[in-house]
């Protein structure tokens, strides 16, 4: 944690008083194109002596594209910080000291969509890596996040080891995890995920979830698009084209429908068997939150305009995210979607982390009790516990 003095003539200061920059070094594993990397360097208060912010030290991905995005919206002047190579090959005691620390580890052995096979699957055990840079460099906070479906995988054992992980980690962390709604903090998305903060246990902080912003005014899909409008020729804005019975199709579903609770002919169904997801061919509804984006699927899980018969542009899906329409993602066309669905919307990063913030600042903010309660598993080095 670094702490500089402003001279009095500094801009930054909101006042001609000499304040102290006390900024928090960042380090992020799994970090996709930057969503929560840039709701943390996005994150920034003042309090009559301080200025409080986080400032990117280095990431890590696999995907190349995703560092590409990183290295251009967080950190173009640093390209060399972003390391892209596979997890289980990357040597943290080459990496600088970090104060702050975050990752969203894979979800997909998590998730309700998939078959939940938890720490049975590939990327169950990745989230130990993230212990791995705990125990190294001892931050002074993390932020951990995953999918809803974590705190059922396994029958709950998933989630309750994580969680005795985390708090056990380096010097000992006080957790808070809650299952974050977007749409009540101005994204206008239902994507709902389990965000963990751990703080130091010897600074004797305790982080607060910072209260909803938009629970009874979620912000609408048709908001999103039109105000300001997104012009055809910006970037990642590319159209995909659509089969000309996908778009028959798709004018027979009104918006907030999809293919099976429309009015359909025959010839437009679909012979599907078992499961029928939701949102396979939905439409969007204009005055309502999007569904949560995805970032991979085949054919109906685009994510469809609620006016025009067709799948939503790249564009279209980060304003859903809340990235900013000069936020530009590289690579093609379909690793953009995926960049763009895996990523944590910016602007829920931004609120959390300016609670954290405020937290080590002992400034109070409007919150709320924690919907995810500290686990009371105790485990053995095999994995296997009793409750207390």
């Amino acid at each position: 944690m670094k702490t500089q003095i402003l001279p009095k003539n500094n801009s930054i200061s909101s006042k001609n008083l000499r304040k102290k920059i006390i900024s928090f070094k960042f380090g992020e594993l799994f970090c996709g194109p930057g969503g929560l990397a840039l709701g943390a360097v996005s994150s920034k208060f003042e309090t009559k002596d301080n200025i409080y912010k986080i400032k990117h030290a280095w990431a890590n991905d696999y995907d190349i594209y995703s560092c590409k995005t990183y290295r251009r919206n967080i950190c173009p002047d640093n390209p060399d910080s972003v390391i892209c190579e596979d997890i289980r090959k990357l040597n943290i005691e080459n990496l600088p000291s970090i104060d702050a620390f975050a990752y969203g580890f894979p979800c997909n052995d998590f998730s309700i969509v998939g078959k939940q096979k938890g720490f049975h699957g590939e990327y169950g055990p990745l989230y130990t890596y993230g212990i791995k840079v705990l125990n190294y460099f001892n931050p002074k906070f993390f932020l951990a996040e995953n999918v809803g479906g974590i705190a059922s995988a396994n029958k709950g054992k998933a989630f309750e080891k994580i969680i005795f992980d985390l708090e056990n980690a380096g010097p000992g962390y006080k957790i808070t995890a809650h299952l974050y709604k977007s749409e009540e903090y101005g994204v206008p998305q239902t994507r709902h995920r389990i965000i963990i903060i751990g703080i130091d246990k010897s600074l004797n902080l305790e982080f607060k979830v910072p209260a909803s912003t938009t629970a009874l005014k979620p912000k609408t899909v048709r908001e999103t698009f039109e105000d300001p409008p997104i012009f055809e020729n910006a970037f990642n804005n590319e159209y995909t084209k659509q089969s000309d019975k996908v778009i028959e199709r798709l004018k027979y579903i009104r918006p907030g429908e999809n293919v099976w609770t429309a009015d359909l002919p025959d010839h437009l169904k679909l012979n599907v068997k078992g499961a029928k997801l939701s949102q396979i061919y939905r439409r969007l509804h204009p005055d309502k939150p999007a569904y949560t984006i995805t970032g991979s699927g085949g054919g109906g899980t685009h994510g469809y305009h609620w006016k025009e018969p067709r799948a939503l542009t790249n564009r279209e899906r980060a304003r859903i995210q809340s990235f900013p329409d000069n936020f530009i993602f590289e690579g093609p066309k379909e690793n953009v979607r995926r960049q763009v669905g895996m990523a944590v919307p910016p602007k829920l990063s931004e609120i959390i982390f300016t609670a954290v913030l405020k937290t080590f600042g002992g400034i109070s903010y409007p919150c709320i009790e924690a919907n995810r309660g500290s686990q009371r598993r105790l485990f053995d080095n095999n994995g296997n516990g009793k409750i207390k």
